[in-house]
């Protein structure tokens, strides 16, 4: 009996020490990312707050390219819808931020749903082309109505006057706005969370795995498939718009068709499996060019590294950098509790 309770008493503190292990690598990362304010100069708090954007959009990627198996290279452009609604919004009738931040986000998932029906017939190339051509027509459109200044009329566009865009009423200011694009994130982890421990997520996985076996379990694969994507797009918009309130404008020239390809294969090579993986690829993408420039080396170098990082990544190690990282940590704390 005492040998029984033992080993019960062992099982559950090994539990307990299991689920303490899960959460202490993202309590440090949020410790050490609102700390960054207090550490940096504003260039680099504004590189740092662009990364927390752009982990919101990698993410959304993530959950499209892992749940359903699907390629969208055209995240970066709903960022720009999200951005443009933002911003309309803001200018033409002063909204709370977050009401504006929300109504960009389901606007774009609206745009959203739109991209899943070529979805519904083809993926993998075909897909991902017909996504990149959305982006191409975004940027075009984009080029022509130009993003809302304060102007007059539906485009709220004015070639002579510009307005900044109102910032949340608490985080007026570089530091706090930081902080509430953390935050943000952290929702937006949480939402995608949620998502993925309850009937969406089950339903995507057995749509990865095999549609015809998802359709004969009775699984509606059209409603689902639309879903992941009005909820990857959402993410989108949501980035698009703190990108809106962290620059207090935008311009036609920020979203080039390039950048949706870059940040789609810097989510693969971050890792799209792991949770993490969102934040490496932000931190690729926005971090790494940065650092390059700052050392006196073309931010344009960045591309070169980005594309052996994703052969690497194709042919050995599929699962990313964040995957590498896990299964290190994951051997490290085999190890640890074999001495134990």
């Amino acid at each position: 009996m005492k040998n029984y309770g033992e080993k019960y008493g062992h099982f559950e503190m090994n539990q307990i020490s299991g689920q303490w292990r899960r959460w202490l690598a993202p309590i440090i990362i949020l410790i050490v990312a609102l700390s960054i304010p207090a550490m940096g100069s504003a260039l680099w708090l504004k590189v740092f707050t662009s990364v927390a954007i752009y982990t919101i959009t990698a993410l959304g990627i993530s959950l499209l390219y892992r749940r359903l198996g699907q390629v969208s290279l055209a995240h970066v452009a709903l960022m720009g819808c999200g951005g443009w609604v933002t911003l309309r919004l803001s200018h033409a009738f002063h909204l709370p931020f977050e009401f504006q931040l929300f109504a960009g986000g389901v606007f774009t998932a609206i745009v959203g749903m739109v991209l899943a029906y070529p979805a519904l017939r083809m993926r993998g190339l075909y897909l991902a082309l017909v996504t990149l051509m959305a982006a191409g027509g975004f940027s075009i459109l984009i080029g022509i109505i130009q993003f809302p200044n304060g102007g007059d009329g539906f485009a709220g566009y004015a070639i002579t006057a510009i307005t900044h865009m109102e910032r949340p009423y608490l985080a007026q200011s570089d530091e706090a706005f930081f902080v509430y694009c953390i935050m943000i994130a952290v929702l937006a982890y949480a939402l995608v969370y949620a998502h993925e421990h309850a009937k969406p997520g089950r339903a995507w996985a057995l749509i990865r795995r095999s549609e015809a076996s998802a359709m004969a379990a009775g699984i509606n694969v059209t409603f689902y498939k639309v879903w992941g994507f009005a909820l990857s797009g959402f993410l989108a918009g949501i980035a698009g718009g703190l990108l809106a309130g962290s620059l207090q404008f935008l311009d036609a020239r920020s979203f080039p068709v390039g950048e949706s390809v870059m940040i789609f294969a810097l989510t693969v090579v971050g890792g799209a499996w792991h949770w993490f993986g969102a934040i490496i690829a932000a931190l690729l993408f926005r971090l790494m060019p940065a650092l390059l420039n700052d050392w006196g080396v073309s931010g344009d170098a960045a591309f070169i590294f980005f594309g052996a990082a994703l052969m690497h990544a194709l042919a050995t190690a599929p699962k990313g950098i964040a995957g590498q990282i896990a299964g290190l940590a994951s051997r490290l704390m085999k190890s640890g509790d074999r001495h134990d």
